[in-house]
């Protein structure tokens, strides 16, 4: 620390040996094949620590995706050069709990994993500090096993057997992987209780970035409705759809591509417009217009429904998950409303209820509450909480301190 209560910079530490130098970094991610959410949030931690190294099991990103995440390229495991790693890196699972554990990094101050699988798994010493941005525990290990075994049809038999061994050895290893993290940080409400129940453990909250100058505000709306997702089974796409195609006076716009897509398409009836995976122009123009977007999902956090509320436009959404945290339900400055099941019925209900409040949702508290989410406020957040835990600070959330007081010390 410099003065009292001064925060040390973000970029530098002091040793006791070697006097001021800079903060060494390494920041680790479990597999890095698209820009998605999580990719998201490992761009800002890039934009904070500009000179961070940068781990991950795979790493096959294209030249334009590796663009968003500053040029960097991975330091990797023996994963990447296994057969057919490129495009089956998640048959790869089983060992990816070796794999992880093998990066040396021994020689950073500060390593930041950004954690939906195995990347907190990495190993760090007493002298160096470990924060984990966790977007959820293994969620197939864990509470939600039995739904994942259903849908990869692997409910009986010997395949089934097998993978239920897998994943009990993969939850005896993610629970003894947690005690090599010093600092937890969780991407919701949600995912803090889901920590504390599977690690025993406390997390600060910082909720994921949303680019939202991506998005420009429409207060005039169309009368289509609007839904946007990848197509595989726990986004509940076909779900919707089934829904409005029982209300043929509504219509619906769907946007999206994956191994629903099939499914989705027998159940759209003559008022739904499939069109199938679009740009990012397409996909905003659409998101401004519509008259609200619906979304289904269970979600750790949900970056969609924030996206929708950027460009003014209210969400009907799935009471549960994230969701509950991004989409405000009631109160003079509600944004949308919720159902509280998974099920056709509760969707058209839904849709009827936000025609009878649609007139007392403004477009403006929409954009207000989506900018709560802004790219500038997390890297904000989350400096705070690395830097507390750099100079000893309790900023919530629980941690095992490590001996790294001394590496903020001025």
């Amino acid at each position: 620390m410099g003065k009292c209560g001064e925060m040390p910079a973000a970029n530098d530490v002091a040793s006791p040996v070697t006097g001021p130098r800079p903060l060494r970094v390494a920041v680790v991610h479990d597999w890095l094949t698209a820009c998605a959410g999580g990719e998201r949030v490992l761009e800002q931690i890039l934009h904070i620590w500009p000179g961070a190294d940068l781990f991950a099991v795979v790493d096959f990103l294209s030249d334009e995706d590796r663009r968003q995440l500053h040029g960097k390229r991975a330091t990797t495991t023996f994963v990447q050069r296994l057969p057919w790693a490129r495009r089956r890196y998640r048959a790869y699972l089983p060992l990816m709990a070796l794999a992880i554990e093998q990066l040396d990094l021994g020689r950073y101050d500060l390593v930041i994993s950004s954690s939906h699988a195995v990347a907190k798994g990495v190993i760090t010493g007493p002298d160096q500090l470990h924060v984990s941005y966790v977007h959820s525990p293994m969620r197939y290990a864990w509470d939600l096993q039995h739904q994942y075994l259903a849908e990869a049809r692997l409910t009986r038999g010997i395949r089934s057997a097998l993978a239920r061994l897998v994943l009990h050895y993969m939850r005896i290893w993610d629970l003894r992987s947690a005690n090599g993290v010093d600092r937890f940080v969780a991407n919701s409400d949600f995912i803090a209780r889901r920590i504390r129940k599977v690690y025993r453990r406390d997390a600060e909250v910082v909720h994921p970035p949303v680019n939202i100058d991506r998005f420009s505000l429409r207060e005039d709306k169309e009368e289509f409705y609007f839904t946007a997702s990848r197509m595989v089974p726990y986004k509940k796409m076909p779900l919707i759809i089934e829904a409005f195609s029982r209300m043929p006076g509504r219509q619906l716009v769907v946007v999206g591509d994956g191994p629903e897509f099939e499914r989705a398409r027998a159940a759209a009836g003559p008022n739904v417009r499939l069109l199938g995976y679009q740009g990012n122009e397409a996909l905003v123009d659409h998101m401004q217009r519509a008259r609200a977007f619906v979304f289904a999902a269970e979600e750790d956090f949900g970056i969609t429904p924030v996206e929708a509320q950027a460009c003014g436009t209210p969400v009907i959404a799935y009471g549960k998950g994230g969701a509950l945290e991004t989409v405000v339900g009631d109160g003079e400055h509600r944004t949308g409303l919720f159902f509280g099941e998974q099920t056709v019925d509760e969707i058209c209900r839904a849709v009827e209820r936000f025609e009878a409040i649609a007139p007392a949702i403004d477009a403006r508290a929409c954009r207000a509450n989506a900018e709560r989410f802004a790219e500038a406020r997390f890297r904000t957040e989350f400096q705070r909480v690395v830097l507390g835990a750099l100079a000893g600070v309790g900023e919530g959330g629980g941690t095992n301190a490590p001996a790294v007081s001394h590496l903020a010390r001025q």
